[in-house]
Order: C-alpha cells, then structure tokens, then sequence
C-alpha cells in the first residue's frame, strides 16, 4: 500500500494537446487545469469531439501530451521516463470503452486479467496468478469458473465486468472509465454502475468516468468537469452544477436531459451548428459561435474560470449577467 500524501491525487496543470495533420495542427486540448481529489468519482462531460478521451489517454500517457504536467501524488507523470511509467502505471488503469473489441479474442479469461499480473510481476506461479483472477472475477459479478472460456462467450456486459477485473489485477488507486457503459444496454448499464460505485466505496477508488450522459453522470458521479472543444467550461460538485450551471453550454447539455418532470428541468435549448474544427477553433471563447449570449468581447478574450462558490468555477465571460 502506497502511503498517502497530503492534497489531490491527481493535478492536471495546463495540459494541452496537439496532433499534427497533413491539413495543419489539431488542438485536442488547450491549457486543460483540474484537480482531482482522493476517492472522487468524477464525471468528465462533452459533446464527441470535445477531447475527453485524448485527455483521459494524456493522463496516462498512453497518449504524449504537448503541453502542461499531470501530477499523480506528487510525482509528474509526464517527466518519467519509461522504467518510471510502469511502476506508475501499477496505480492508474483505464477501462476501455467497447467491451467487444478491448478484450483479446484469442486469449482465455485466465490471460486476460492475469496479464498484468505477469507484467508486474504479482504471483509466484501460475497457481498464485489463477488464485488473484478468479478473487477478481468473482468481485465483479463473474464466476471463478469463467477463467478458461473466450471473450466471445459472454455478453456484453459480462465482457466489461471482464475489462474492469483486468483494471483491478494490480491494485490500482486511479481508474478512467472511458465511456464503458454507453456501448450496453440501459438494464446493463445500471448494474455497471453500480459496480463501479461499490468498487469506489469497497476499495478507496479515485474513478475519473468519461461520458456525454449527463443522466449517467448525474446519478454516479460527485464532482463533474464540462469539456468544450478541448477546454474547461465547468468544474464542480455535481449537485451544484446540476443545480446552478454557470456556463451556457453547461445549461444546453442539461437541458437535454430526458425527464418526466418537464417543470423540474430547465427549458430545453437548443444549440445552433456542430462543434467548430479544432483545426480552426473560434477565436476568444471557443463557444463563442454557438452562444446565444456572445458578445464582441467573447472573440478577443480566452476567459478564465470564475468563482461561482469555493468549488464550483465555470469560464465564461458574461458569468453573473446571464
């Protein structure tokens, strides 16, 4: 057990991301700043296209990232070298999106959870390793018996419960969920919830779960980070930006939320056009050109997150006035 230091466990310090094209340099993410605070479950939301996944993948450096620092416990991730990553990555996993292509199709249960194992080296023999798989199996809802089988014998949801086992093997701290229930039924998708849920409270779990459900959000998460066009809109307690949203685009993705109480949720507003190209993002406030609140000073500034309580911060330039 790793001791524990004093402030967030994960820091994300003006992160940024730049692809290169043969048609010019997309801007994934720019000056990206968060914390994310010890046994949170956090909900990272947006429109596709908006940069959650880059950015999960930067946390981990399984994509490099091109600006900024992320601080894991008070290490900088992003200035380890590659003997150095391993070790870290003993403490953050990620579960991938697809249940259906993340797993191997050729390889046994058995080898798809106790691969990290043998890569860090946990377990003396085989015995050992079959031992820690079939505890991991059973504490996702799946049967010891399972180890010999293929991906292709179990159902979707069967098969994510297989992806976040495989994400336990090495006792990490810090999961990124990256959209993994979307691709399974509403009935299935209740259940992995609850999982992850049970899993954050049993095990002292740090989860960063990426979605562009904000009903899912709403119900799971705590803390949430609204990701627009590569930057931070919103940041806060979920049942604060839930309840007050400070940006605009905040309040369209809310809007949106299916409910059977139409009183109980604010008018639906709808925004105009698709998310600019980050090959060519909008001056100022990246939002500018789908805000029904834009004026001439949101195409000249980038602006800074404001306070709208000690937690609760949203980057808007007309915060307050609308």
């Amino acid at each position: 057990m790793n001791a524990r230091s004093e402030g967030p466990l994960v820091s994300i310090e003006g992160l940024g991301k730049t692809f290169p094209t043969s048609a010019g340099d997309v801007q994934a993410l720019s000056d990206v700043t968060f914390n994310i605070e010890r046994g949170s479950l956090i909900g990272l939301v947006g429109e596709s296209g908006s940069g959650k996944t880059t950015l999960g993948r930067c946390l981990l450096r399984l994509v490099e990232p091109t600006a900024g620092r992320v601080v894991f416990d008070g290490t900088d991730i992003t200035a380890l070298d590659q003997r150095g990553l391993k070790a870290m990555r003993k403490r953050m996993q990620i579960i991938f999106q697809d249940p259906f292509s993340s797993l191997n199709p050729r390889m046994r249960i058995r080898q798809i959870v106790g691969e990290a194992l043998v890569a860090h080296g946990i377990g003396r023999n085989r015995r050992e390793r079959d031992d820690i798989v079939a505890g991991l199996l059973e504490e996702v809802g799946l049967s010891a018996d399972h180890m010999g089988r293929f991906p292709h014998e179990f159902s979707g949801g069967q098969r994510q419960r297989i992806g976040i086992a495989r994400a336990l093997a090495v006792e990490p701290e810090f999961i990124i969920a990256d959209e993994s229930v979307s691709a399974l039924d509403v009935s299935v998708q209740a259940q992995i919830l609850n999982l992850l849920q049970d899993l954050r409270d049993r095990r002292g779990l740090t989860i960063l779960f990426i979605a562009h459900d904000l009903s899912v959000v709403e119900y799971l998460c705590d803390e949430m980070v609204v990701l627009y066009l590569g930057r931070v809109a919103e940041t806060g307690p979920s049942d604060d930006v839930y309840r007050l949203p400070g940006h605009p685009y905040t309040r369209a993705l809310l809007s949106a939320i299916p409910t059977i109480d139409p009183e109980g949720r604010q008018a639906r507003q709808i925004l105009a056009g698709d998310i600019p190209s980050p090959l060519s993002p909008p001056s100022g406030c990246v939002f500018r050109t789908r805000c029904p609140h834009a004026i001439d000073a949101c195409a000249e500034k980038v602006p800074e997150p404001h306070s709208i309580s000690s937690r609760h911060h949203a980057a808007c330039l007309r915060l307050g006035e609308i």
